[in-house]
């Protein structure tokens, strides 16, 4: 079936109206499909996007899924919609059938596709990979589960550009013929268990980015991860991998700390580790991650290493917000798995005071205790996780509470002294008081400013 026959004349149900959502249904529009949008949410609490819908002249339900949903050819769910929803439970038995955004965007897209999923790294992969193939000089988009959604930029891909997707499981849940020419799973630990039945069934998820993979496309994989290795990925791509130890199995790997990549008979120095400007262990397997897809395309060592010298990193992923008298803060607001912020904590030297919580993901935090010891001075902890948090980590660690983010900030500020770390890094999902974690972040960082800017701009605060 062509792509006109699959959208042109076809009656598609959206459930969930977030970026994903509007962008797919304006796609839909544009290609001759019949959409009709739905989100629970009533529409005091979507301004914005049912006045895009209503511009493009596009039919839709708040408050709600109705009936209204099962009169379609197919579904398309945003990543953010539980599957276990009734209408949807209704919609699979009636024989309706559902596709996640990037499946359904896939169907129009013309040029190879780079998808990236793991459970920790996926958007610095993803923007790291799309700035060395767009200083490369190749017509590069970047999106999916990070920036602007798939549906929103695939028309203007040119045939012999790139398009880099960051995608999870979510969206790879409901896939059908999604295949992109290069896949990488960076690692895989336990993460929406709230979600999934177990952690092989989130595994499964994730596998299914190379499913559709023919023998001519390719696989890359973290031998670090023994996860990855030690489970069955049924793949007929080539396989590809990279590891921070030196390796003859691995297509990029570390040797007297600088980072190697053997490609094509032929084997070459890309860069010092300590050239690299985004720090970390995690980041170190992120720029091999992303070296050994680009070679993968002809991309010069030279363009690979000038981009790794510069790269400054994504926002709220160990971002640094600025220091207020002495005191560093660091938003990690992306951190919303316990291994995130294992992650972060092998950053650092430095005393740290953790900022953490949010809306539980059926985690386990206790390896916190392994990876803070003599580095975590004390814990603040908020949301609906904050009890939990407690439990696991208060005979370890000082553990307080607070109710808001900022009271959180304000409380660390007062304990700490010049040359320490705050850090907000969660280890839980935001919604609980956030839309987000961009927005959990962006209040992080509004708090810091605060307390700049309750002393002046431009003056030091003295602590007492």
């Amino acid at each position: 079936m062509t792509t006109k026959e699959k959208i042109n004349g076809r009656k598609i149900g959206i459930i969930g109206m977030a970026r994903s959502g509007v962008s797919a249904a304006i796609l839909a529009e544009n290609l001759g499909g019949i959409p009709f949008v739905s989100d629970a949410k009533a529409a005091s609490h979507l301004p914005v996007e049912t006045e895009r819908l209503k511009a493009a002249g596009i039919a839709f339900e708040t408050g709600g899924h109705t009936a209204k949903l099962l009169d379609s050819d197919y579904l398309i769910v945003s990543p953010g919609v539980p599957l276990t929803i009734d209408i949807i439970k209704q919609a699979g038995s009636k024989g309706i059938p559902i596709f996640s955004e990037i499946e359904f965007a896939y169907w129009v897209c013309s040029s190879p596709i780079v998808a990236i999923t793991g459970s920790n790294g996926k958007t610095t992969t993803t923007t790291l990979l799309g700035e060395i193939f767009s200083h490369a000089g190749i017509d590069t988009f970047v999106g999916g589960n990070i920036g602007k959604p798939f549906s929103e930029f695939v028309q203007k891909i040119p045939t012999k550009g790139l398009t880099v997707l960051e995608v999870s499981n979510f969206q790879l849940e409901t896939i059908s013929d999604f295949t992109p020419d290069t896949s990488i799973i960076l690692n895989l630990t336990p993460d929406h268990l709230d979600r999934h039945k177990s952690f092989d069934h989130y595994k499964k998820a994730k596998f299914r980015i190379t499913e559709n993979q023919s023998k001519e496309q390719v696989l890359i994989l973290n031998l670090d991860d023994p996860e990855t290795i030690g489970s069955q990925i049924e793949t007929k791509a080539e396989i590809k991998y990279f590891t921070t130890t030196v390796s003859k199995q691995a297509t990029t790997f570390v040797r007297n700390n600088a980072i190697f990549s053997r490609y094509k008979n032929r084997e070459e120095e890309i860069i010092k580790i300590k050239e690299i400007l985004i720090p970390g262990p995690h980041n170190l397997q992120n720029a091999l991650a992303a070296t050994c897809a680009a070679m993968r395309y002809d991309v010069s060592p030279d363009v690979i290493k000038k981009v790794l010298k510069t790269f400054p990193g994504v926002e709220h992923r160990m971002e640094k917000v600025g220091m207020v008298a002495g005191i560093n803060f660091i938003n990690d607001s992306k951190a919303t798995n316990v291994d995130s912020v294992c992650y972060a904590l092998r950053s650092f030297d430095m005393p740290v005071y953790l900022l953490a919580g949010g809306r539980d993901k059926n985690s386990d935090f206790t390896p916190i205790a392994k990876y803070g010891k003599n580095k975590i001075k004390g814990i603040l902890a908020i949301g609906e996780a904050k009890e939990k948090i407690f439990e696991s980590l208060g005979q370890h660690f000082p553990v307080q509470f607070a109710e808001t983010l900022e009271d959180a900030v304000r409380i660390l500020f007062e304990m700490a002294i010049p040359g320490e770390t705050i850090l907000l890094s969660p280890g839980c999902a935001s919604f609980d008081m956030f839309d987000n974690f961009e927005q959990r972040g962006r209040a992080f960082k509004k708090a810091v400013s605060n307390l700049k800017n309750g002393k002046g701009e431009n003056e030091t605060i003295a602590k007492k």
